[in-house]
């Protein structure tokens, strides 16, 4: 599985952004879908995922600031982020899970200026 992750970029502090993940299987529909994070000198961290029946889950500190969602008739998943702090600068990662199989997309780095 192929996951093409956009949308990240140079945000002030209260800002928002959204994120795309295009993903290239025919699985999508069954797969849960992610996002995770890494801070600089931080290991990667759980932010959010949406299962195949778009039951959602989010990290404390994004919960009420952060959305997940996908669209499963164009195999992506978003994040929209509202809200943006400092502390959630890091480099986005994509995630996709189906059984055993797990797929990172490249990241996209978000920057939140303060």
């Amino acid at each position: 599985v192929q996951l093409q992750a956009s949308g990240g970029g140079l945000v002030q502090a209260g800002g928002s952004l959204r994120l795309s993940c295009a993903a290239s299987t025919n699985i999508f529909t069954l797969s849960i879908m992610a996002w995770y994070r890494q801070a600089p000198g931080k290991q990667r961290e759980f932010v959010a995922s949406i299962t195949s029946t778009h039951f959602a889950k989010y990290e404390d500190s994004v919960k009420g600031r952060f959305t997940i969602s996908r669209d499963n008739a164009k195999n992506s998943v978003y994040l929209q982020m509202t809200s943006l702090e400092p502390e959630d600068t890091a480099v986005y990662y994509c995630y996709s899970q189906f059984e055993a199989s797990v797929s990172w997309g490249q990241g996209t780095q978000v920057t939140v200026s303060s």
